[in-house]
């Protein structure tokens, strides 16, 4: 008996809806994992790179945008600096929250879901450095705003976390106002 090799999986409609618990799964641990693989990916290839080359920064665009090491002790613009075992608190309870929401809410919404992903992911990968590198966060990305000014340094898991905030700003503006008043 031949088999048929172009016989399409016929997968029932409700599985792929945005409200299937499917489909919020196959959103959510792609971006996740992809985020996370690329956050601790870039921070290797970049910090090894620079490091071969006996360099500590590299501009990509001049007086811009330059590869720079930089070793964050704290959060976000330094805060909480060598509080490290508090900072991993923080990131493990921001986690469990997330996944919380992510795997007992019941939101539809695809940029909601998008956003918990991102959030994971940039949290997962700052807390890997704060576990496995001494308690510095490995950052790279220098961004000159003004000439002599320098934003701090941040990587991809800071962009994915300021990404994830966006989406759900832009989330709020864009859901349907309820009436107070009923």
């Amino acid at each position: 008996m031949a088999e048929d090799k172009n016989q399409k999986i016929d997968f029932p409609s409700s599985v792929l809806r945005p409200s299937s618990s499917v489909f919020r799964h196959l959103l959510f641990w792609p971006i996740f994992g992809t985020g996370l693989a690329l956050d601790l990916w870039s921070k290797y290839a970049v910090f090894e790179w620079l490091k071969e080359r006996g360099q500590d920064g590299f501009a990509i665009i001049d007086g811009f945008l330059r590869l720079q090491l930089a070793e964050n002790p704290g959060a976000a613009f330094g805060m909480a600096a060598y509080h490290r075992w508090q900072l991993v608190t923080v990131s493990v309870v921001a986690i469990v929250v997330d996944l919380a929401l992510f795997l007992f809410g019941l939101t539809e919404r695809k940029i909601i879901l998008v956003a918990q992903a991102l959030f994971a992911a940039g949290v997962c990968g700052n807390l890997y450095d704060r576990l496995f590198n001494g308690g510095l966060v490995r950052d790279f990305i220098d961004v000159v705003y003004w000439p002599g000014k320098h934003w701090p340094a941040f990587n991809v898991a800071d962009s994915m976390l300021c990404l994830a905030v966006g989406l759900l700003l832009l989330s709020s503006f864009l859901s349907p106002r309820r009436s107070s008043c009923s």
